[in-house]
């Protein structure tokens, strides 16, 4: 039996992307019930092609016992456009088909996105705390005004 391809996709991270694996489904049955590459072979192996306009790197071999699982590649240039592809194989069972390549550009603009999260965050905290002091004052717990004694008048 020929495994593959399994479904890929991949999101891009800051200097890095993200590749979600499904394996793909067996067409065994065991009493009716079909059973997934991982009944049946306990482990898989899965290789991870990168292709960018340097050209395909094959990644090390690893292995996985999830039907569906996550891996970061990191140490990517930004702003640069990567391409994906997946292949999975069994030590019993070399005979597999690659996934169709996904393509995606590892960004610098997450790290920008976080910084303009956080002056947000605090312009809305600032905003908060002013409103809740001016809400404090107008109910007389804060005294701007200082009153002397009038033996000292």
């Amino acid at each position: 039996a020929i495994l593959g391809p399994p479904e890929v996709n991949i999101t891009s991270c800051p200097n890095c992307i993200n590749v979600t694996i499904k394996l793909p489904t067996s067409h065994v049955r065991d009493g009716g019930k079909l059973l997934s590459l991982i009944d049946i072979y306990e482990e898989l192996d899965y290789n991870i092609t990168l292709k960018s306009l340097d050209g395909e790197h094959k990644r090390p071999r690893q292995k996985t016992t999830e039907e569906a699982f996550s891996t970061v590649i990191e140490d990517l240039y930004p702003s640069k456009n990567y391409c994906v592809s997946v292949e999975v194989s069994a030590s019993l069972n070399r005979h597999s088909i690659p996934s169709s390549w996904k393509c995606v550009t590892a960004d610098l603009e997450a790290r920008q996105g976080y910084y303009e999260v956080a002056v947000a965050g605090a312009v809305c905290v600032s905003l908060l705390i002013a409103a809740v002091l001016k809400g404090v004052h107008a109910a007389g717990f804060i005294l701007l005004k200082i009153s002397f004694p009038q033996t000292l008048v």
